[in-house]
């Protein structure tokens, strides 16, 4: 019996062996590396399972990873939050490398919503959230900038100034003035130009009043949340990013005249009016001639030989304040204005960041040096930025931490679209002058039938040691606790302080027709502060199918400053080392300064957020606000909103549409409010000052005593502007996730807008007193929003994976009430010479609606002027005038409202595509329906202007008997309003564009080989922006800016111009 019991175990003991050699035969040890598609940044904490079994590991700080399989034809699954669920097939691989692809657009994202968050899928307001790598695909100094054309409902127009931000506006206007969003930074007021686009974590835009009014008085124009990078748990990480690259300024005014066509147009305007054949600079008879100096001492269009031109004679520059000693020869060829101040420039940036930490603590610590040249000489920006990002578990239910970001930018700035900067006098000055005389000094207009442009060579060069320094620091601290299970309490303390220094030096300048007779030397400084303290409280619970989040707190806010600034004439030498206000005259100084009022704030605010298995869903939030900038009666304003959506693909008869992921209706109404006034607009204020308020008390005029009269009148009665806004809009999910669709239609009023009126005579109210801003206006705006999203992978995981985004926007701006006997404002804007303004903010019409005659054609014949409606000047060859009031006469009762520089809708098309270890982007943006005022041709395409640079169009395409088809009227010596002397059409083109803002290349090096150098990611990529721009317009740009209610003229608007880059993006 025991040898039977010994032999059956024997036997069970060899079974058994044989069962684990099979087994063990079959198991397979796997390693990795689980890294984000985009980033290609290792991922920590990233889930990898067998499928079918219970077998599991993590990844560890640089995303690799081992794991036993039970069979070599095992299946990984890969799971991250924020990452789609991969599945990769081993098939006998014993090392693979993933690629996790970022689920920005699913719906179980976070998405901070205002004082809190919210799955994505639950959100009932208006939020679009912006992908921060596409931001920061374009290179730039701000996210500003960076933000034109990745949010629908979003407008911004930029520029390519050094260090400039962008004019951002968010589902259009809803104010006369102050219609920028606004920009919460970690819980902080802040701005977006003032941070490093680099620290930027997420992004989102709050648009309708559901998802903003719980930032009550401040939201009318939108608001912007951004939230900056936080250190993970794990070891420390490493990251530097670069790039460097130029701008290349193009080509500028092409279409302008050379000297001799210049003297040839001289006398076909002669001629034209029948003037006599002679010019100081020409000469006289039937063909014009080019001189060999246009200024010889006191002697203008001086020919070879002439003993004027003789240096031997002058002591040359001897008097410099009138120029009476100067020999400036002709430049017969042309001086090509444009390209004397411009170059190509170059423009860098260098990042670093380490960040890390554990389970009790986590860091970031950053760096930022973005330097910039402009494209005009001399101009720049440079800034430092250094950030601090921290936080604590004091213990499993306390947190504390704080962001930190401290900077210093220096630059030296260039105009940006007025008639006095760089690039308008690029057009303005004749091509005939040169950029230095004879002794090498620089030469000017001064001379007869120059004109006074200046020299904009030698502005640029002049100014090339002038600075505008600006020291900053931003931040807060805050703390949290966990309690009682189910609530969460916050406070967070920040602000902002904020120093500016300035200074620059007037030289004389003694080549000009128009000369500065003396120097100066202006040195300035201002400073701001403000704080922000918020409490909150945050109560989250689940009851069965019933989610309930409520937020409650309260919010103080303060903000004042100072500013100083002090002149000084006569100095007498130019040397840099000598500019200071100590250094100048003793006669001529001035000093001034301006205390900014404090401005405080303080509210209360509530947001419930309710969702009832989790389909239907429902918002209600509401704000009080108090603001110092309001007299006592009316100090207090309340913003309410509520909003309500609708989960459709939850119900069970949609459950049978298996392409149909997910699909939510939502509506919202709320108000917002607006207190973008003076600090001080409820008080009235006095001044003093020679001729307005001093009394001869003896009546011999030898002594006065001085007095104060009203210069401000204030309005105790102010109120907050009130924007009601309704938003109808559906979320939609399609195919698992590969399609996104957003849509919305909103409605937005604002009443009670604030405005100056022009002041009635009042007892101590003079003419020179500033009127208040009244409560009198109303505005509205409705439009659509659109975003589509496509996924897709063409070729299986391994193969080409695309992402496609459309972003649509569109509004439509009227205003319906000025005041009561009040239709209409207007506005000069940055085209003041042309006899009238063209702009006028009327009810019924949008803001900044371009407004003049309307040009129907050129009068042919005297018989054709006879026939026509009486007009001004009328006569051949000029502008014939629409009588859009039929009654036979040409006035000012026939001026028309004939265009718009809001555009009927804009436009972003982003695309991303990768390859194995090769990604490729392209972005693209344009603008429809958009039109233009080219001021410039108000300089150049006509003689009577101004006696500046002229048009090809002007000499070779103006009217004459044998041209009756010109595009140009007439070219005469006298200006008239019946050619160059009223707003009329002729200067507005259309301004619709598309533009290839951005082209990237990029390859990462495999990890095979990097892991050699416990390199974690090191990507190498060329890129383009604004590589060419589609339009009709014939100016330098048709992105124009200006005010709120004069903007769409370019008088010499600095350009967006070319650039191209190198890159390098490396972690470890």
């Amino acid at each position: 019996m025991p040898s039977k019991l010994t032999a059956a175990r024997l036997w069970l003991i060899a079974c058994l062996l044989l069962f684990t050699s099979i087994t063990f035969a079959q198991q397979k040890t796997i390693t990795g590396k689980v890294m984000g598609e985009k980033d290609k940044q290792p991922i920590f904490g990233a889930t990898v399972a067998v499928k079918g079994s219970n077998v599991a590991t993590q990844t560890g700080a640089d995303g690799s990873f081992t794991i036993t399989v039970p069979n070599p034809n095992s299946v990984l699954v890969i799971t991250f939050v924020g990452f789609e669920t991969i599945e990769i097939p081993l098939a006998g691989k014993s090392n693979v490398e993933i690629s996790m692809k970022d689920k920005s657009t699913t719906l179980t994202d976070v998405v901070v919503t205002g004082y809190s968050s919210q799955a994505k899928k639950d959100i009932t307001g208006s939020v679009a959230v912006v992908k921060t790598e596409d931001l920061k695909s374009i290179p730039a100094a701000n996210a500003e900038t960076q933000l034109q054309g990745r949010a629908s409902g979003v407008t911004v127009i930029t520029n390519n100034r050094p260090g400039d931000g962008a004019s951002v506006r968010i589902r259009g206007f809803a104010s006369f003035g102050g219609n920028e969003p606004l920009v919460v930074i970690d819980g902080i007021p802040g701005s977006l130009t003032s941070i490093n686009p680099n620290d930027i974590e997420s992004m989102q835009v709050l648009k309708d009043a559901a998802s903003a009014s719980v930032y009550g008085s401040r939201a009318s124009n939108g608001v912007i949340i951004v939230t900056t990078k936080k250190g993970k748990q794990g070891s420390a990480k490493v990251t530097y990013n670069m790039y460097y690259g130029a701008s290349f300024p193009g080509k500028g005014y092409t279409n302008l005249l050379n000297p001799q066509e210049m003297a040839d147009l001289a006398w076909l305007a002669k001629k034209n009016q029948g003037l006599p054949l002679t010019h100081d600079q020409y000469g006289s008879g039937p063909n014009p001639r080019l001189p060999d100096y246009i200024l010889a001492g006191t002697k203008s269009g001086v020919m070879e030989g002439d003993p004027a031109a003789n240096p031997a004679l002058y002591n040359l520059n001897l008097d410099n304040v009138s120029g009476s000693y100067l020999i400036v020869r002709a430049n017969k060829a042309g001086t090509n204005w444009f390209k004397e101040i411009t170059e190509t420039a170059p423009i860098q940036n260098h990042n670093i960041n380490v960040s890390g930490g554990s389970d009790r603590s986590r860091y970031l610590f950053g760096f930022d040096l973005f330097d910039q040249k402009g494209i005009v000489i001399h101009n720049f920006f440079k800034r430092y930025t250094a950030r601090v990002n921290t936080e604590f578990n004091i213990k499993k239910n306390i947190r504390i931490g704080q962001n930190l970001q401290i900077s210093a930018s220096q630059g030296n700035g260039a105009g940006l679209n007025d008639e006095g900067t760089e690039i308008a006098n690029s057009y303005r000055a004749q091509p005939i002058v040169p950029v230095f005389n004879i002794n090498g000094d620089f030469a000017g207009s001064r001379g007869a039938n120059l004109g006074n442009g200046n020299n904009p060579y030698a502005t640029r060069v002049r100014s090339k040691d002038n600075r505008g320094n600006n020291y900053s620091v931003f931040g807060n601290m805050y703390a949290e606790v966990d309690f009682l299970k189910h609530f969460t309490a916050r406070t967070s303390f920040g602000g902002t302080f904020s120093n500016d220094n300035y200074y620059f030096y007037t030289f004389q300048t003694y080549e000009n027709a128009e000369n500065n007779s003396g120097t100066s030397f202006t040195e300035g400084v201002n400073y701001f502060r403000s704080w922000t303290w918020t409490n909150q409280l945050t109560y989250k619970n689940t009851f069965g199918a019933h989610d309930v989040t409520v937020v409650g707190g309260s919010e103080a806010i303060e903000e004042w400053g100072r500013a100083i600034q002090g002149l000084r004439l006569g100095y007498f030498v130019d040397n840099v080392d000598f500019r200071s206000l100590d250094a100048g005259g003793a006669s001529g100084q001035r000093a001034s300064g301006s205390p900014y009022t404090p401005a405080a704030l303080f509210s209360i605010f509530g947001k419930a957020d309710y969702a009832y298995n989790n389909k239907y869903l429902a918002s209600f939030t509401i704000r009080r606000d108090g603001s110092s900038r309001f007299g006592a009666n009316n100090r207090y304003g309340v913003f309410p909103a509520f909003s309500v959506g609708w989960r459709i693909s939850e119900e069970t008869f949609m459950q049978d549409i298996k392409w149909l992921t997910d699909l939510k209706l939502r509506g919202s109404w709320g108000q917002m409010g607006n207190q973008r006034i003076l600090p001080a607009n409820s008080f009235s204020q006095y001044a003093s000052g020679p001729g307005s308020s001093n009394y001869d008390i003896n009546g011999n005029q030898n002594s006065t005593v001085g007095g104060f009269q009203l210069s401000f009148v204030g309005n105790p009665d102010g109120k907050w502007e009130t924007n009601t806004t309704t938003n109808i809009g559906f979320d939609a999910t399609l195919f698992g996730g590969k399609t996104e669709i957003v849509a919305e239609w909103y409605s937005k009023k604002t009443d009670d807008l604030l405005f100056r009126l022009e002041q009635v005579a009042t007892a101590g109210a003079g003419p020179s007193s500033n009127p208040p801003f009244v409560n009198v206006a109303s505005m509205k705006n409705t439009g659509l929003d659109l975003l589509i999203n496509q996924r897709m992978n063409i070729g299986g995981n391994n193969g080409v994976k695309l992402d496609a985004t459309l972003t649509f926007t569109t509004y439509q701006n009227e205003i319906t009430k000025i005041a009561d006997g009040v239709d209409f404002f207007d506005a000069v804007g940055a085209a003041g010479r042309v006899g009238g303004t063209f702009f006028r903010n009327a009810v019924g019409n949008s803001v900044s609606a371009f407004y003049g005659f309307k040009v129907i054609g050129l009068f042919q014949s005297a018989d054709d002027v006879a026939k026509s409606p009486t007009q001004e000047a009328a006569a051949p060859g000029r502008f014939k005038y629409l009588d859009a009031n039929g009654d036979g006469a040409i006035t000012d009762d026939d001026r028309v409202f004939f265009g718009n520089p809001n555009p009927d809708f804009t436009y972003g098309i982003n695309l991303n595509a990768s390859y194995k270890n090769f990604d490729l982007g392209v972005f693209f943006y344009g603008a429809e329906g958009k039109d233009v005022i080219n001021y410039v041709r108000w300089w150049t395409d006509f003689v009577p202007s101004f006696q500046g640079a002229k048009s090809k169009d002007a000499l070779y395409n103006s009217w004459t008997p044998q041209r009756p088809n010109a595009k140009v009227p007439i070219q005469e010596e006298s200006g008239n309003r019946s050619t160059n002397g009223a707003p009329n059409s002729y200067y507005m083109e259309d301004g619709s564009f598309l533009r290839m803002k951005n082209l990237s290349l990029g390859y990462s090096l495999p990890s095979s080989l990097l892991n050699r150098f416990k390199v974690d990611r090191l990507r190498l990529y060329v890129q383009a922006t604004n590589l060419f721009t589609i339009t009709k317009y014939t100016g330098l740009d048709p992105e124009v800016t200006g005010g709120d209610t004069e903007f769409g003229v370019d008088a010499g608007n600095y350009p967006t111009v070319k650039q191209f880059f190198i890159g390098v993006n490396l972690g470890f």
